[in-house]
């Protein structure tokens, strides 16, 4: 039997870092099980915000890779504000009240002038270039994944000239999530974004998307299929992994200005006050890119003592760092529209076997796994009194060693299983 062939096109790839980049390197470490030949089309001069090395040795040699350049205006932003152009590109924003007069001006240039996405100067050349390459290699399917949304211009163009099978995939949504609203966005500039995303989603053959919410969200924009598939965790090994011997705390990834769970930091910092053993024993790590104004609430309540932070580490400290942890954080932002928003890391989080603690918005995606997989607590963000005595309460197991857990029914978020639905999707 023939493997099909399927062409995929995405920004992130290794030596991409960043949660970006997980989702489809482990589809493409799959699919071949599957009898589907992975062509992956990324840039060949990209201007990754993080980089992870180590993640080219997870990348098979046989697999097809094809690249072309891509102009990239974040290169000339950082002759500007090289420390701002960086944190736009990954996302970190400043809450509009501590913005500077460049940062400003670079979010508004970027909101109006680059849409979609800075990426916007791809589309054209890789249009051309691809569409030859499906007719010289008899490939059916092409899939985008997204963000930069531009990536699905480039989908939208293929299939106008080729006819090809596309399925545009959304990690994230598009004029839904936060950050969109946080561009300065002039009436034409998200008139423009809501064309081409209504545009996207009524042309591509299928929509795959990372959560239920987010299918409501687009079943309102199309009667195009759409279908669930989340992100998840893959079976890593780390060797010799031992939990920390102090009440540990971590949050893993980018913590931005709009997610600053001060609710979470006057808990602790109460605990902290009237409990001299919780004092002696608490570790907040912090690991990952974190903003200024988070470590200055932290200062505020008095924690800094207690906060240990590191700037972003490969996936796979990453991975040890949750197994060896006590408990892990999971924060999003007290928002409506955060609520359909699943973490990538929820899913490797899941697989450490540690608990988990969440605070985010109302009716979350995350609230609901949680729940059914039995991996943690979800609060919500006036629930402070619930907040402090399950934190006590967790403290008083690791000091009595009994702070565990005990998932159910996680595997159906494996990678594999994952992929495995993707397969059938393409065939």
């Amino acid at each position: 039997m023939d493997n099909k062939k399927v062409l995929i096109i995405t920004y992130y790839w290794p030596p991409a870092g960043g949660p970006g980049v997980q989702r489809w390197l482990k589809f493409i470490k799959y699919l071949p099980e599957f009898n589907i030949e992975p062509i992956v089309f990324v840039p060949s001069n990209p201007s990754y915000p993080l980089r992870d090395e180590s993640l080219l040795d997870e990348v098979s040699k046989d697999i097809t890779i094809i690249k072309q350049p891509i102009i990239e205006p974040y290169k000339w932003a950082s002759v500007v504000s090289k420390g701002k152009s960086k944190t736009i590109s990954k996302g970190i924003i400043t809450a509009a009240k501590g913005q500077s007069l460049s940062e400003r001006f670079m979010l508004f240039i970027r909101g109006n002038f680059f849409i979609p996405d800075a990426r916007k100067y791809w589309i054209k050349p890789s249009s051309k270039y691809l569409s030859e390459y499906i007719s010289d290699n008899s490939i059916d399917t092409v899939i985008t994944t997204g963000p930069p949304h531009s990536v699905h211009l480039i989908g939208r163009n293929l299939k106008l000239k080729t006819k090809v099978n596309w399925f545009a995939d959304f990690r994230d949504p598009w004029t839904n999530i936060g950050y969109h609203r946080q561009l300065k966005l002039l009436y034409f500039a998200r008139r423009k974004h809501r064309y081409l995303e209504k545009l996207i989603l009524n042309t591509a053959d299928k929509i795959i998307v990372t959560s239920d919410k987010t299918k409501i969200i687009f079943q309102q924009l199309t009667q195009q299929p759409l279908e669930v598939i989340t992100n998840g965790y893959d079976i890593e090994t780390i060797d010799n992994v031992i939990l920390d011997d102090v009440f540990s705390m971590a949050h893993i990834g980018s913590l931005l200005s709009e997610r600053n769970p001060q609710i979470l930091w006057e808990v602790l910092s109460e605990i902290v006050i009237e409990n001299p053993d919780f004092a002696s024993l608490f570790q907040l790590k912090l690991i990952g890119a974190t903003s200024e104004q988070v470590l200055r609430s932290l200062a505020f309540f008095n924690l800094t003592g207690h906060v240990h932070v590191m700037e972003y580490v490969t996936h796979s400290e990453a991975i040890r760092h949750q197994r060896q942890s006590q408990i892990l954080l999971l924060i999003e932002k007290d928002s409506e529209d955060t609520s359909y928003i699943i973490p990538g890391k929820l899913f490797e989080y899941m697989a450490s076997n540690r608990p988990i603690l969440a605070i985010g918005p109302e009716k979350s995606d995350v609230a609901d796994i949680l729940k059914n997989t039995h991996t943690g607590s979800y609060f919500l963000y006036h629930q402070k009194e619930l907040i402090k005595k399950t934190i006590l309460g967790m403290f008083l197991d690791f000091q009595n060693h009994k702070l565990s857990v005990d998932p159910k029914r996680i595997e159906q978020y494996s990678r594999k299983n994952l992929t495995s639905m993707l397969a059938r999707l393409i065939k």
